[in-house]
Formats: structure tokens, sequence, C-alpha cells
């Protein structure tokens, strides 16, 4: 459409927030301590963010729900020394296979990014590699089929 047949007084249309991923029924809110402050520090910004017309519903929905994710939000720090060697909640895990060497870190729902390499714990790839350690392996089914990946370390932020 022309610019001609639009109205520069139009306001641009109502922005969006992306909702967040839906927790499965009855699992917990698991979050690195990182997860927590990046839900704390999303709503501070939402509180601040002026709001008008159509986007205060949105607004207001969003707020809501992050203060409901934060109250039900259970910290996980990350294991003692000595369980550090098998895969749990927080690792970053470096695993070898058919596509070469990644790394992942697993963490909650709300601060999983894949294109960063971070996977949710409620995600097949970090239910597999839970409770292993460096020198396992482990079969990973896939869309294009199944796939054995190594584990070549693991790691803990923080």
């Amino acid at each position: 459409m022309s610019k001609a047949f639009t109205s520069e007084e139009t306001p641009d249309a109502p922005e969006l927030v992306r909702p967040r991923a839906p927790l499965p029924a009855g699992v917990p809110n698991y979050v690195t301590p990182r997860g927590l402050e990046q839900l704390r520090a999303e709503l501070a910004a939402l509180s601040a963010a002026p709001s008008s017309g159509e986007r205060i519903a949105s607004l207001t929905e969003r707020r809501a729900e992050l203060e409901a994710r934060i109250a039900s939000a259970q910290v996980v720090a990350p294991p003692p020394p000595e369980a550090r060697a098998a895969v749990r909640f927080g690792a970053v895990v470096t695993v070898t296979g058919g596509d070469g060497e990644r790394r992942y870190q697993i963490v909650g729902v709300d601060e999983a990014d894949p294109a960063l390499g971070r996977i949710p714990f409620t995600s097949p790839l970090a239910r597999v590699l839970v409770g292993h350690a460096p020198g396992d392996q482990v079969r990973v089914r896939a869309p294009r089929g199944d796939e054995m990946l190594e584990i070549l370390a693991v790691d803990y932020e923080g």
C-alpha cells in the first residue's frame, strides 16, 4: 500500500509482548540465580515503561505473569564441588556428535534461549543429559534421526 493512503497520525500498532512458555502441569519453576535476576529486571523495566491505550492490557497481563513466575520461582544453586562431575540443573555441558562440538546450559523455562545454547530442563535433550558425566555417551532422538552424543565436559557458572 502506498504511504499516500495511510494516515501519518495513525498510532503505531500496539507493541505485543511475547508470551512465556508454559510450565508443564506439576513441574516446579526452577530457575538459576541469573534467571531470577533476569525476571526481576524484566518486571522492573515493564513497571517503569509508560503505557497507554491498547498497550495497558497487554502490559498489565505481562506484569501479572512475571509476578506469578517470580513468586513460584525455585532458585537452584550450583551443586557442591564434589557433585559437579555429573550433569545437573544449571550445568554447562560440552558434547560432541555428528555436528561437531556443542555447548548447552540447562536452565529454567523462562531463561531458555536455544540460539545461545540455553535449553530448558524440560526439553528432551536436557532430560537425556541429566545424571551423566564426561565420557558418557547418550542417545538423543532428533527429527532427523537418533544421534549419539559424547559428553566431553561439565561445568557450572557461579
